[in-house]
């Protein structure tokens, strides 16, 4: 924190009788305190800024973060706050809060507030296929004009749509990777993100047709883990389809996604808990610890 002179008698004062009854306590507690560190000059700029502080923890608490300056003073909770906290509001308030709260993190969490470098864009989450989408990938595969092309295609939509495995993963699949575990099939992944994923119930038989085919060697191809670009070269190879989108890893893993959440009532879960985005579940879900691959299989193995 930087280093401020404390607030004279009346602003002290105005900031230790600051109440929002119709906020939660922890919201109170928190805009007194850190409106007390930075020492505002006046009554008026000391209930104002009291004010944003305690709206900015109401939003965080309502969305289940910790009431702690890391987290409620992050540039992006601030930035979440404006735009998702403050639906209906004018752009003159969405200008002053923000404003407002920005004084009060680059004096209370400084390092947080350093000039940042200019954010990267972010891309969307990929469009999922449709259930008709998938189906008519599965034909094109079986299609092809020769054997190995029609297990390689096939196994590389089981991967995506019904293991979520992206490229890199898929490089180190090998048919003996695929294997059963209790009443489903998994596959056993290697590389960076080395980790036992079930296959979602629709795509078993096929999978397991396309790992029989090819035993110990590569299930989309190649001869190495290390090889680039082998299932660019298998969609493009692909013969026929001409009706339908183009076959992209990333939409297969989004359609595995979507299919994974719906059948763990993720939603319905996000709803119910108030959450806007993954931040607070992502620290709940590292106390849990991994679940062991029978618990996964039955989890997630019998979803379609």
């Amino acid at each position: 924190m930087l280093s401020v002179p404390p607030p004279n008698e009346d602003v002290a004062r105005a900031i230790r009788l600051y109440r929002a009854p119709s906020l939660a306590v922890e919201a109170e507690v928190f805009a007194r305190r850190v409106v007390t560190m930075v020492a505002p000059v006046g009554v008026a700029r000391a209930r104002t800024l009291c004010w944003s502080a305690s709206r900015l923890a109401a939003f965080g608490l309502s969305v289940g973060l910790g009431v702690t300056d890391e987290v409620l003073l992050h540039p992006s909770t601030v930035e979440r706050f404006i735009s998702r906290g403050l639906v209906g509001a004018s752009a003159s308030r969405r200008l002053t809060l923000r404003a407002n709260l920005r004084f009060i993190g680059c004096r209370v969490v400084p390092t947080l507030w350093a000039a940042p470098a200019p954010p990267l864009p972010r891309s969307g989450a990929k469009e999922p296929y449709t259930q008709r989408e998938i189906d008519a990938y599965l034909a094109l595969a079986r299609a092809q004009g020769t054997l190995e092309r029609r297990m390689r295609l096939q196994a590389l939509v089981c991967l995506g749509a019904g293991a979520g495995l992206t490229g890199g993963d898929m490089r180190h699949v090998t048919g003996a990777h695929v294997t059963r575990l209790e009443n489903g099939l998994v596959v056993r992944v290697e590389g960076p993100m080395a980790r036992l994923v079930p296959v979602l119930a629709r795509y078993g038989a096929p999978l397991r047709e396309s790992a029989l085919f090819a035993g110990s060697t590569y299930i989309t191809g190649g001869v190495s883990p290390s090889r680039h670009n082998v299932t660019n070269r298998l969609v493009s190879s692909a013969a026929g389809g001409l009706d339908l989108p183009r076959l992209e890893i990333p939409r297969l893993r989004a359609t595995w996604l979507e299919t994974c959440a719906r059948a763990l009532g993720l939603a319905g879960f996000f709803h119910a808990a108030g959450f806007v985005h993954s931040q607070h579940l992502g620290d709940v879900v590292a106390r849990l610890g991994v679940p062991r691959d029978r618990e996964l299989v039955t989890l997630l193995g019998g979803a379609r």
